[in-house]
């Protein structure tokens, strides 16, 4: 499967679900230091998108942490218990 990287997050965010303008605010502020070994996508799933929160957790401040919980608990609204 090939991936693609994001250039721009803020088109996509604005039309779907919340973690998806979270997710973009994560590789904004936490891409060199927290997910410098991780694919910004182009389109992001929810699974995606709680990998990033997962990294955020573990690599990065309290601050990230808190965007980590962020993001899980928009995916959880985007998807309910299906994840």
């Amino acid at each position: 499967m090939l991936v693609r990287r994001m250039a721009d997050a803020s088109p996509h965010a604005a039309n779907g679900p919340a973690y998806l303008a979270l997710y973009a605010r994560a590789f904004d502020a936490y891409g060199a230091a927290a997910l410098w070994n991780k694919a910004r996508l182009e389109h992001p799933g929810p699974e995606h998108a709680l990998v990033i929160a997962r990294a955020l957790r573990i690599e990065g401040d309290r601050h990230a942490r808190q965007l980590a919980e962020e993001i899980e608990q928009a995916v959880k609204a985007a998807h309910g218990a299906a994840l």
